[in-house]
């Protein structure tokens, strides 16, 4: 039985969390948490703590063995930009994108 949660609107750029999310795809849950606590990127605390909420909704059914989840699809989506203006030289204003993701985790038993 599947297990999934999601996180959306995550300040952080899809292409970034997308590097961190392909290392961990298919990994045990176990050994993706410990993979991800000790790497620097921003996006791989998001992911970890979203993997963490999924095994806790999995606890909440009742239903799956914990021990044994693993990650079976880990997606992530581009989400809107917050759009601002910073000044340049001459009069002149420079777009400013700032990125957001949705991030989707579904865990199953093996």
């Amino acid at each position: 039985m599947e297990v999934k949660a999601k996180l959306r609107y995550a300040r952080v750029g899809a292409f970034k969390t997308r590097l961190v999310a392909n290392l961990v795809r298919g990994m045990d849950v176990n050994e993706a948490i410990r993979t991800l606590t000790f790497m620097k990127q921003k996006p791989a605390e998001l992911i970890k703590k979203l993997i963490e909420s999924a095994v806790a909704n999995a606890e909440d059914k009742k239903v799956i063995d914990v021990d044994n989840l693993y990650i079976k699809t880990i997606t992530v989506d581009q989400g809107p930009a917050f759009k601002r203006f910073q000044p340049r030289a001459q009069g002149r204003a420079f777009m400013i994108k700032k990125k957001q993701s949705h991030i989707n985790v579904v865990l199953d038993e093996r």
